[in-house]
């Protein structure tokens, strides 16, 4: 990696990147580096994007993800009850973490161990269920370690390639855009809807995505290099959206 972007500004560019294409939906992540990066690819490649204020309002423009200077201009009135409308219908983009995923892209946030006796426990199913089958999902996993990416998921919340062809037409919707770590960027784009590399960040090595991952992973014969931010993507993340370096705190975890 070079000294021009560090590693939490490489991955807010990966994650933006999944919004691109989106058009006027509603974009919905959670932890500090998704919103910069929903904030990010709404003030340049996606425009369209419905944004929240996180409670009950629609919001236009970018504003710095710390709060600093409000949620932005209210446009629109999006309460509780009527987001369900939009998952329902498909209209949405979330990102979430993942405890636990496995080659399919089953996910588990909910504990790990068995769910009658667990070991430990997370913070539950949440919404995951219905937001894999109703619309796109993608997820951001800040430690890409062997005890996140598993053989199997000890939880089903998230609903992987595998369980949603199962359901025949209703996993139709089904959709799950990428995966970004630390290590690298993976996507499902595969023959029977498994986990593939689709690039490695900068100063990683294929090999080491592979010893940290607890199943086979499809390798193309070439390994993208993720794309780096621009400079105008930097400055935007560095003096507009995150100034005070929330993104920054949360890969360090």
């Amino acid at each position: 990696m070079t000294a021009d972007f560090a590693l939490h500004e490489l991955c807010v560019v990966a994650c933006a990147e999944a919004w691109r294409g989106d058009g006027e939906i509603l974009a919905s992540p959670f932890g500090a580096l998704p919103a910069v990066a929903a904030r990010l690819a709404r003030a340049t490649f996606s425009p369209d994007l419905v944004m929240t204020d996180g409670v009950a309002s629609l919001v236009a423009g970018v504003s710095p993800v710390d709060g600093s200077e409000g949620a932005g201009v209210v446009e629109g009135w999006l309460p509780y009850r009527a987001v369900f409308d939009l998952v329902w219908s498909g209209r949405r983009h979330v990102m979430m973490a993942a405890s636990q995923i496995d080659r399919f892209g089953n996910q588990n946030i909910s504990c790990i161990g068995d769910h009658a006796r667990p070991k430990v426990q997370l913070i539950g199913m949440r919404g995951a269920p219905g937001n894999t089958i109703h619309h796109a999902t993608s997820y951001f996993i800040p430690a890409h370690s062997l005890r996140v990416f598993v053989p199997r998921v000890d939880v089903v919340c998230g609903v992987g390639y595998d369980r949603a062809a199962a359901l025949g037409r209703a996993g139709r919707f089904h959709r799950i855009g990428r995966v970004v770590t630390n290590l690298g960027v993976f996507d499902f784009e595969t023959p029977d809807r498994s986990m593939r590399l689709a690039s490695r960040h900068p100063g990683v090595q294929v090999e080491d995505v592979v010893r940290a991952t607890g199943f086979l992973l499809t390798i193309p014969d070439r390994v993208e290099t993720t794309r780096e931010p621009t400079p105008e993507e930097l400055r935007l993340i560095r003096d507009v959206i995150d100034p005070k370096g929330a993104a920054a705190s949360e890969l360090a975890r």
